[in-house]
This record gives structure tokens, sequence and C-alpha cells, in this order.
């Protein structure tokens, strides 16, 4: 039998090697966005594996496994963002920034085997275009609450929905790397 748990560790161990790279590289620079920003980031990626996969074409050269792994990353930082606030400075260290990292992986991974639990590994059964239309949906569901400043009736919060973006990034993840 499969073990969704170690896959998921596996891709986003992947994952965050490459935003640690990209901490030595850039720092925290991303410190200064706001969360609406970073949702429409996650639109972007999300929007661009759309494009590749309706057309077939990819004329930048980073495809469609490195736009999920970018969903990833921008859904930790949202999430981190969303606990901390936007910051005019580089307040926070490596090893800060990944223990958070870690922190939100860790129950963003926990999500996803409640939910894996009572929905027998459904998502195995779906196609990656699913994912990205359902991180889609997520961003738009996002939007929606961003504009109305948190003030839902009956829906989930945005750190919900960018917990459910990342495990769809992951789910599109564990098919490319792993296969079905």
């Amino acid at each position: 039998m499969v073990d969704t748990k170690q896959q998921f560790e596996q891709v986003v161990a992947i994952c965050r090697d490459l935003f640690s790279k990209k901490f030595h590289d850039y720092g925290p620079a991303w410190r200064i966005l706001r969360p609406a920003s970073l949702t429409d980031q996650i639109y972007i990626k999300a929007h661009r594996i759309r494009t590749i996969e309706t057309k077939g074409v990819n004329l930048v050269g980073e495809g469609v496994r490195e736009e999920f792994i970018a969903i990833v990353n921008y859904g930790i930082i949202g999430l981190i963002q969303l606990e901390f606030g936007y910051a005019e400075t580089a307040d926070m260290s490596n090893d800060e920034v990944l223990a958070l990292y870690d922190k939100y992986a860790k129950e963003t991974l926990d999500l996803m085997l409640v939910k894996n639990h009572d929905y027998g590994e459904a998502w195995r059964g779906m196609r990656i275009s699913s994912y990205t239309d359902l991180i889609l949906m997520k961003v738009y569901r996002t939007k929606q609450i961003e504009t109305l400043a948190g003030n839902t009736l009956a829906s989930e919060g945005i750190d919900a929905n960018y917990m459910d973006m990342i495990n769809y990034a992951v789910f599109g993840l564990i098919k490319l790397e792993f296969g079905k």
C-alpha cells in the first residue's frame, strides 16, 4: 500500500530545499508582501499551470512541477504572513523562518491526513488538472474572504484555504514524482 504521509513528506522536503536556497539568495524579502499579494502570487502560478495544461506549450522553461512547488512555498509564506503580518524590514533569521516553514508544513500534513482518512484517498483517482482547478477555486474563495476582510458567515478562513491549496499542490507533486 502506498504511504501518503511518506510521499507528502518527501515532496514537501523538495519544496523546503528550494525555499531554503531561495532564502539564502534573497533573504526574507517576501516579508514585505501582504497576504492578498500572496494570494495573487498563488493565482499567477495556478493560472500558469492551467495555461500549460490547456495549451500544451511551455515557453518559459519551468514547468508544472516547478509551479506546484511554488504554490506550496507561497502557501506556507501566506500562513506565516497571516500569523505575523507583513514587515518593512528583514526581521526573521533563516532558522526562525525554517522553523515556521516546518510548523506550517506539519499543520498542513495533519489536516491532509484527517481529510484523507475521511475521503479514503479519493485524490489518487483525480486528474492533476483537477488539482489545478481546485487551487484556482480556493484562490477565488480566498480573494472573496479578503474582500470581506475575513467577515464570513459560514466559511473557513484564509488559513484553511491556503492549507487546501498547499495540499492540492502536494497531491499534484506526488503524482508527478511517483505516478499513480
